[in-house]
């Protein structure tokens, strides 16, 4: 009898959504778990990037289902795969906010699944090299599996797990990836900004505008808009770079007045 034939198969994951962050999950799960991948925009059969695609039913069957989509959309997602998701089935999403996914994924999933709300603390860019090391926020919301969910991501796959509340979570976000997010967004518009004579500190900002700036439309909108705690943030950083202007300003305009006009050159 072959070795194949009596190692069991590990666990089913059904991937929902298979966009970029979705295929970066992939790349990193399938070494240790059959996965299985559904999006609106592939076929529900074949192969993509080395994962088996299904429809939507088959892939919300599996005992552990991964959203991998947009928050805006969440609502949506979560009504259609409900219908199919089996009684202990473990639901995760990894949306870039928390209490409002976490709000959405109680009020539509039936009370026989379990659910952990995640957020990667990473993407596509600034994993190029790798997850081990990087942090995941963890927020479990029903049942114990998702504290098996959090063991597999630390011990396996080698990340730095937080646990948290998503009302800690977003409060925190509102700062760590709004501000980025936004000084990112500023910084893009004002380009082109130069490349050759800089310094260290410019070129590490501008790598952080990097690691950003080809996220999809949708991620900004989450970060910024479906975060309670953002418009707060936003409005004080705003406040506080209006008054760094007007005392910069006012500094120009002391400055000049105590100095007065240039003295005048004459030539013999």
């Amino acid at each position: 009898m072959s070795p194949s034939s009596t190692t069991p198969l590990p666990p089913c994951v059904g991937l929902i959504g298979f966009g970029a962050f979705g295929r970066l999950m992939a790349t990193h799960l399938t070494p240790h778990l059959r996965v299985r991948a559904y999006d609106p925009a592939l076929p529900a059969t074949g192969e993509r990037h080395g994962v088996a695609l299904g429809d939507l039913p088959e892939v919300a069957g599996c005992p552990v289902v991964v959203l991998a989509t947009p928050v805006a959309s969440l609502a949506e997602v979560a009504r259609a795969i409900a219908p199919h998701l089996r009684p202990g089935t473990l639901v995760l999403d990894v949306g870039s906010v928390k209490t409002l996914p976490v709000a959405i994924l109680e009020a539509e999933l039936p009370p026989h699944v379990e659910i952990l709300a995640t957020h990667p603390l990473f993407g596509p860019q600034s994993a190029r090299d790798g997850i081990r090391g990087r942090k995941v926020a963890v927020c479990p919301v029903r049942g114990r599996r998702g504290w098996r969910a959090a063991a597999f991501l630390r011990r396996v796959l080698g990340l730095d797990v937080i646990v948290t509340h998503p009302e800690a979570h977003d409060r925190d976000m509102a700062a760590v990836q709004g501000l980025t997010h936004l000084i990112a967004k500023v910084l893009v518009r004002m380009e082109p900004l130069p490349t050759r004579m800089t310094t260290r500190s410019f070129d590490l900002l501008m790598e952080a505008v990097g690691m950003v700036r080809h996220d999809a439309p949708e991620v900004f909108s989450a970060i910024e808009g479906a975060n309670p705690y953002a418009p707060a943030v936003r409005e004080r950083f705003f406040a506080l770079a209006a008054d760094l202007d007007r005392d910069l300003s006012g500094e120009t305009q002391g400055a000049g007045a105590a100095e007065g006009p240039p003295p005048v050159r004459r030539l013999a």
